[in-house]
Protein backbone atom coordinates (compact mmCIF):
# COMPACT_ATOMS: atom_id res chain seq x y z
CA UNK A 1 0.00 0.00 0.00
CA UNK A 2 1.09 3.60 -0.61
CA UNK A 3 1.70 6.15 2.12
CA UNK A 4 -1.38 8.03 0.86
CA UNK A 5 -3.54 4.93 1.47
CA UNK A 6 -2.00 4.42 4.90
CA UNK A 7 -2.75 8.05 5.77
CA UNK A 8 -6.37 7.68 4.67
CA UNK A 9 -6.73 4.70 7.00
CA UNK A 10 -5.24 6.76 9.84
CA UNK A 11 -7.66 9.63 9.11
CA UNK A 12 -10.60 7.24 9.29
CA UNK A 13 -9.38 6.06 12.71
CA UNK A 14 -9.27 9.66 13.95
CA UNK A 15 -12.72 10.53 12.62
CA UNK A 16 -14.32 7.64 14.50
CA UNK A 17 -11.98 7.53 17.50
CA UNK A 18 -11.64 11.11 18.72
CA UNK A 19 -13.91 13.97 17.72
CA UNK A 20 -11.89 16.44 19.79
CA UNK A 21 -8.55 15.56 18.19
CA UNK A 22 -10.13 15.39 14.72
CA UNK A 23 -11.61 18.88 15.14
CA UNK A 24 -8.38 20.37 16.48
CA UNK A 25 -6.20 18.69 13.82
CA UNK A 26 -8.22 20.32 11.05
CA UNK A 27 -6.85 23.66 12.22
CA UNK A 28 -3.25 22.51 11.64
CA UNK A 29 -1.46 23.21 8.36
CA UNK A 30 -1.21 20.15 6.11
CA UNK A 31 2.55 19.85 6.66
CA UNK A 32 1.85 19.17 10.36
CA UNK A 33 -1.68 17.75 10.17
CA UNK A 34 -0.84 14.56 8.31
CA UNK A 35 2.20 13.68 10.47
CA UNK A 36 0.18 14.43 13.63
CA UNK A 37 -2.60 12.11 12.42
CA UNK A 38 -0.02 9.37 11.81
CA UNK A 39 1.38 9.95 15.31
CA UNK A 40 -2.07 9.91 16.91
CA UNK A 41 -3.09 6.77 15.01
CA UNK A 42 -0.03 4.87 16.20
CA UNK A 43 -0.53 6.06 19.80
CA UNK A 44 -4.25 5.21 19.64
CA UNK A 45 -3.65 1.70 18.32
CA UNK A 46 -0.97 1.13 20.95
CA UNK A 47 -3.17 2.40 23.78
CA UNK A 48 -6.21 0.39 22.64
CA UNK A 49 -4.24 -2.84 22.35
CA UNK A 50 -2.89 -2.47 25.88
CA UNK A 51 -6.06 -1.05 27.45
CA UNK A 52 -8.61 -3.36 25.86
CA UNK A 53 -6.65 -6.59 25.51
CA UNK A 54 -6.96 -9.49 27.90
CA UNK A 55 -3.18 -9.99 28.14
CA UNK A 56 -1.79 -6.51 28.72
CA UNK A 57 1.80 -7.67 29.31
CA UNK A 58 1.93 -9.41 25.93
CA UNK A 59 0.41 -6.34 24.27
CA UNK A 60 3.17 -4.09 25.64
CA UNK A 61 5.87 -6.54 24.57
CA UNK A 62 4.38 -6.67 21.06
CA UNK A 63 4.42 -2.88 21.02
CA UNK A 64 8.10 -2.93 21.99
CA UNK A 65 8.82 -5.24 19.05
CA UNK A 66 6.82 -3.02 16.70
CA UNK A 67 8.78 0.04 17.83
CA UNK A 68 12.05 -1.84 17.25
CA UNK A 69 10.97 -2.60 13.67
CA UNK A 70 9.91 1.00 13.06
CA UNK A 71 13.29 2.35 14.14
CA UNK A 72 15.01 -0.29 12.01
CA UNK A 73 13.10 1.07 8.99
CA UNK A 74 11.07 -2.09 8.40
CA UNK A 75 7.71 -1.53 10.12
CA UNK A 76 5.07 -4.18 10.65
CA UNK A 77 2.65 -4.53 7.74
CA UNK A 78 -0.02 -2.23 9.20
CA UNK A 79 -1.06 1.28 8.11
CA UNK A 80 -0.42 2.95 11.49
CA UNK A 81 3.06 1.42 11.78
CA UNK A 82 4.06 2.29 8.22
CA UNK A 83 2.78 5.86 8.56
CA UNK A 84 4.56 6.33 11.91
CA UNK A 85 7.79 4.92 10.47
CA UNK A 86 7.65 7.54 7.72
CA UNK A 87 7.48 10.41 10.23
CA UNK A 88 10.20 8.89 12.42
CA UNK A 89 12.51 9.06 9.41
CA UNK A 90 11.40 12.44 8.04
CA UNK A 91 11.43 14.30 11.35
CA UNK A 92 14.29 12.42 13.04
CA UNK A 93 11.98 11.62 15.95
CA UNK A 94 14.09 10.90 19.05
CA UNK A 95 13.41 7.34 20.10
CA UNK A 96 13.26 8.34 23.77
CA UNK A 97 9.88 10.02 23.13
CA UNK A 98 7.82 7.04 21.87
CA UNK A 99 9.70 4.85 24.35
CA UNK A 100 8.45 7.09 27.15
CA UNK A 101 4.92 6.37 25.95
CA UNK A 102 5.76 2.66 25.87
CA UNK A 103 6.95 2.86 29.48
CA UNK A 104 3.70 4.54 30.54
CA UNK A 105 1.66 1.82 28.84
CA UNK A 106 3.81 -0.77 30.61
CA UNK A 107 2.94 0.89 33.93
CA UNK A 108 -0.73 0.59 32.96
CA UNK A 109 -0.32 -3.10 32.25
CA UNK A 110 1.24 -3.58 35.69
CA UNK A 111 -1.76 -1.72 37.20
CA UNK A 112 0.66 0.57 38.98
CA UNK A 113 -0.70 2.99 41.56
CA UNK A 114 0.87 6.28 42.57
CA UNK A 115 1.64 7.34 46.11
CA UNK A 116 2.18 11.04 45.43
CA UNK A 117 1.23 13.73 42.95
CA UNK A 118 4.82 13.75 41.67
CA UNK A 119 4.63 10.03 40.94
CA UNK A 120 1.34 10.58 39.12
CA UNK A 121 2.98 13.37 37.10
CA UNK A 122 5.72 10.89 36.18
CA UNK A 123 3.04 8.67 34.68
CA UNK A 124 1.36 11.62 32.93
CA UNK A 125 4.75 12.65 31.52
CA UNK A 126 5.01 9.29 29.78
CA UNK A 127 1.49 8.86 28.42
CA UNK A 128 0.68 12.51 27.60
CA UNK A 129 3.61 14.95 27.83
CA UNK A 130 5.61 12.65 25.53
CA UNK A 131 2.95 13.23 22.86
CA UNK A 132 3.22 17.00 23.36
CA UNK A 133 6.97 16.79 22.84
CA UNK A 134 6.50 14.67 19.71
CA UNK A 135 4.01 17.22 18.35
CA UNK A 136 6.66 19.92 18.76
CA UNK A 137 9.11 17.77 16.79
CA UNK A 138 6.52 17.50 14.00
CA UNK A 139 6.31 21.32 13.99
CA UNK A 140 10.13 21.35 13.83
CA UNK A 141 10.30 23.14 17.17
CA UNK A 142 13.29 22.20 19.33
CA UNK A 143 13.46 25.18 21.68
CA UNK A 144 13.71 23.82 25.26
CA UNK A 145 11.41 26.46 26.78
CA UNK A 146 8.66 25.84 24.23
CA UNK A 147 9.08 22.09 24.66
CA UNK A 148 8.77 22.45 28.44
CA UNK A 149 5.50 24.36 28.04
CA UNK A 150 4.19 21.72 25.60
CA UNK A 151 4.93 19.11 28.27
CA UNK A 152 3.03 21.25 30.81
CA UNK A 153 0.03 21.15 28.47
CA UNK A 154 0.31 17.37 28.18
CA UNK A 155 0.42 17.02 31.97
CA UNK A 156 -2.60 19.31 32.34
CA UNK A 157 -4.64 17.36 29.82
CA UNK A 158 -3.82 14.04 31.49
CA UNK A 159 -4.74 15.40 34.93
CA UNK A 160 -8.05 16.51 33.41
CA UNK A 161 -8.58 13.05 31.92
CA UNK A 162 -7.96 11.40 35.27
CA UNK A 163 -10.31 13.82 37.08
CA UNK A 164 -13.05 13.20 34.51
CA UNK A 165 -12.70 9.41 34.62
CA UNK A 166 -12.51 8.68 38.36
CA UNK A 167 -15.68 6.59 38.35
CA UNK A 168 -15.09 4.89 35.01
CA UNK A 169 -11.57 3.92 36.07
CA UNK A 170 -12.74 2.66 39.46
CA UNK A 171 -15.39 0.42 37.88
CA UNK A 172 -12.63 -1.04 35.71
CA UNK A 173 -10.46 -1.65 38.81
CA UNK A 174 -8.10 1.24 38.04
CA UNK A 175 -7.05 3.91 40.53
CA UNK A 176 -4.97 6.97 39.65
CA UNK A 177 -5.73 9.29 42.57
CA UNK A 178 -2.57 9.72 44.70
CA UNK A 179 -2.68 7.24 47.55
CA UNK A 180 -1.34 9.73 50.09
CA UNK A 181 -4.31 12.01 49.37
CA UNK A 182 -6.72 9.14 49.96
CA UNK A 183 -4.95 8.15 53.17
CA UNK A 184 -5.05 11.72 54.50
CA UNK A 185 -8.81 11.82 53.88
CA UNK A 186 -9.47 8.39 55.38
CA UNK A 187 -10.36 6.63 52.12
CA UNK A 188 -9.44 2.94 51.86
CA UNK A 189 -8.60 2.29 48.17
CA UNK A 190 -10.00 -1.24 47.98
CA UNK A 191 -13.28 -0.21 49.57
CA UNK A 192 -13.62 2.65 47.09
CA UNK A 193 -12.92 0.33 44.14
CA UNK A 194 -15.45 -2.20 45.45
CA UNK A 195 -18.16 0.46 45.81
CA UNK A 196 -17.24 3.65 43.91
CA UNK A 197 -19.15 6.65 45.24
CA UNK A 198 -18.87 10.41 44.87
CA UNK A 199 -18.07 10.94 48.54
CA UNK A 200 -16.88 14.36 49.78
CA UNK A 201 -13.38 12.89 50.10
CA UNK A 202 -13.26 11.67 46.48
CA UNK A 203 -14.65 14.99 45.30
CA UNK A 204 -11.89 16.76 47.22
CA UNK A 205 -9.24 14.63 45.50
CA UNK A 206 -10.81 15.42 42.14
CA UNK A 207 -10.78 19.12 42.98
CA UNK A 208 -7.09 18.94 43.90
CA UNK A 209 -6.28 17.30 40.56
CA UNK A 210 -8.13 19.99 38.65
CA UNK A 211 -6.39 22.69 40.67
CA UNK A 212 -3.05 21.24 39.58
CA UNK A 213 -4.29 21.02 35.99
CA UNK A 214 -5.37 24.68 36.05
CA UNK A 215 -1.89 25.79 37.12
CA UNK A 216 -0.34 23.66 34.36
CA UNK A 217 -2.68 25.14 31.71
CA UNK A 218 -1.71 28.62 32.94
CA UNK A 219 1.99 27.78 32.74
CA UNK A 220 1.65 26.16 29.31
CA UNK A 221 -0.08 29.12 27.66
CA UNK A 222 2.97 31.33 26.91
CA UNK A 223 4.65 28.48 25.06
CA UNK A 224 1.98 28.37 22.34
CA UNK A 225 3.21 31.71 20.99
CA UNK A 226 6.58 30.04 20.38
CA UNK A 227 5.04 27.60 17.90
CA UNK A 228 4.77 28.35 14.16
CA UNK A 229 2.01 30.91 13.61
CA UNK A 230 -0.18 28.56 11.57
CA UNK A 231 -0.05 25.88 14.30
CA UNK A 232 -1.10 28.01 17.25
CA UNK A 233 -4.87 27.91 16.79
CA UNK A 234 -5.00 24.10 16.94
CA UNK A 235 -2.92 23.93 20.10
CA UNK A 236 -4.88 26.69 21.83
CA UNK A 237 -8.05 24.79 20.85
CA UNK A 238 -6.79 21.49 22.27
CA UNK A 239 -5.98 23.17 25.57
CA UNK A 240 -9.29 25.01 25.75
CA UNK A 241 -11.36 21.91 24.97
CA UNK A 242 -9.67 19.88 27.70
CA UNK A 243 -9.83 22.76 30.19
CA UNK A 244 -13.56 23.00 29.44
CA UNK A 245 -13.95 19.36 30.45
CA UNK A 246 -12.41 20.26 33.80
CA UNK A 247 -14.85 23.16 34.10
CA UNK A 248 -17.74 20.75 33.55
CA UNK A 249 -16.43 18.51 36.34
CA UNK A 250 -16.34 21.57 38.63
CA UNK A 251 -19.88 22.50 37.58
CA UNK A 252 -20.98 19.00 38.60
CA UNK A 253 -19.51 19.66 42.07
CA UNK A 254 -16.53 17.43 41.28
CA UNK A 255 -18.70 14.35 40.90
CA UNK A 256 -17.04 12.29 38.17
CA UNK A 257 -18.12 8.97 39.66
CA UNK A 258 -21.81 8.88 38.76
CA UNK A 259 -21.60 11.39 35.88
CA UNK A 260 -19.14 11.99 33.04
CA UNK A 261 -18.31 15.53 31.98
CA UNK A 262 -18.78 16.37 28.31
CA UNK A 263 -18.64 19.47 26.16
CA UNK A 264 -21.13 20.09 23.39
CA UNK A 265 -20.28 20.61 19.71
CA UNK A 266 -21.50 24.20 20.00
CA UNK A 267 -19.20 24.80 22.96
CA UNK A 268 -16.26 23.34 21.02
CA UNK A 269 -17.01 25.66 18.09
CA UNK A 270 -16.97 28.68 20.43
CA UNK A 271 -13.64 27.53 21.83
CA UNK A 272 -12.26 27.17 18.28
CA UNK A 273 -13.29 30.78 17.58
CA UNK A 274 -11.59 31.95 20.78
CA UNK A 275 -8.47 29.99 19.79
CA UNK A 276 -8.39 31.64 16.37
CA UNK A 277 -8.50 35.06 18.06
CA UNK A 278 -5.73 34.14 20.49
CA UNK A 279 -3.56 32.75 17.69
CA UNK A 280 -3.90 36.01 15.79
CA UNK A 281 -2.72 38.23 18.64
CA UNK A 282 -0.27 35.98 20.48
CA UNK A 283 3.38 37.01 20.61
CA UNK A 284 6.41 35.66 22.43
CA UNK A 285 7.32 37.67 25.50
CA UNK A 286 11.10 37.15 25.72
CA UNK A 287 11.39 37.95 29.44
CA UNK A 288 8.29 35.99 30.51
CA UNK A 289 9.12 34.03 33.69
CA UNK A 290 6.40 31.51 32.84
CA UNK A 291 7.87 30.85 29.39
CA UNK A 292 11.33 30.28 30.84
CA UNK A 293 10.23 28.32 33.92
CA UNK A 294 12.23 25.17 34.48
CA UNK A 295 10.49 22.02 33.32
CA UNK A 296 9.10 19.83 36.05
CA UNK A 297 11.60 17.09 36.95
CA UNK A 298 9.14 14.49 35.66
CA UNK A 299 9.32 15.87 32.09
CA UNK A 300 12.93 17.11 31.97
CA UNK A 301 14.11 13.98 30.13
CA UNK A 302 11.52 14.57 27.39
CA UNK A 303 12.67 18.17 26.92
CA UNK A 304 16.30 17.08 26.77
CA UNK A 305 15.58 14.37 24.20
CA UNK A 306 13.35 16.50 21.95
CA UNK A 307 15.72 19.49 22.03
CA UNK A 308 18.63 17.16 21.17
CA UNK A 309 20.43 18.19 24.35
CA UNK A 310 20.60 14.52 25.28
CA UNK A 311 21.36 11.69 22.92
CA UNK A 312 19.68 8.45 23.95
CA UNK A 313 21.02 5.56 21.92
CA UNK A 314 19.49 2.76 23.97
CA UNK A 315 16.54 2.14 26.25
CA UNK A 316 16.74 3.65 29.69
CA UNK A 317 17.46 1.32 32.60
CA UNK A 318 13.98 2.08 33.94
CA UNK A 319 12.31 0.97 30.72
CA UNK A 320 14.48 -2.13 30.51
CA UNK A 321 13.53 -3.03 34.07
CA UNK A 322 9.81 -2.65 33.32
CA UNK A 323 10.08 -4.74 30.15
CA UNK A 324 11.92 -7.48 32.06
CA UNK A 325 9.11 -7.53 34.62
CA UNK A 326 6.58 -7.90 31.83
CA UNK A 327 8.57 -10.66 30.15
CA UNK A 328 8.73 -12.56 33.45
CA UNK A 329 4.97 -12.15 33.93
CA UNK A 330 4.34 -13.18 30.33
CA UNK A 331 6.35 -16.41 30.78
CA UNK A 332 4.55 -17.36 34.00
CA UNK A 333 1.12 -16.82 32.40
CA UNK A 334 1.78 -19.29 29.57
Amino acid sequence: MSLAQDMETCRAMIRTGSFSFHAASRALPVRVRDPSIALYAFCRVADDEVDEGQDKASAVLRLRDRLDLIYQGRPRNAPSDRAFASIVEEFEMPRALPEALLEGLAWDSLERRYDTLNELKGYAARVAASVGAMMCVLMRVRDPDVLARACDLGLAMQMTNIARDVGEDARAGRLFLPLEWLAALGVEPEQFLARPSASPQIRECTALLLREAAELYRRASPGVAGLPFDCRMAIYAAGHVYAAIGSEVRRQDYNSVTTRARTTSAHKMRLMALSALQAGISTVTPMSPRLHARPDPEVAFLVAAASRRAVVSARSEALLGILQQLEARDRTSV
